[in-house]
């Protein structure tokens, strides 16, 4: 993989990591979370363990940017 490609991949991942954490939220503030909402976490969460698995594939392990 290009440097390009994966620099895309970790904008993908930290994106997805970003919707996950927005849907944890109102799944968290709801008194009862609508089933389809623990589905499109569940979806999140495979996008990013996939994101995840193409950086390894690609010798470049996801890490957190720097704050």
């Amino acid at each position: 993989m290009t440097p390009d490609e994966i620099e895309t991949l970790n904008r993908a991942r930290d994106s997805l990591a970003r919707q996950r954490g927005a849907l944890a939220k109102r799944i968290g503030a709801s008194d009862v979370a609508a089933p389809s909402a623990a589905e499109d976490l569940t979806r999140i969460l495979l996008a990013i363990e996939a994101v995840d698995r193409a950086l390894v594939d690609a010798g470049r392990p996801y890490t957190p940017p720097e704050h």
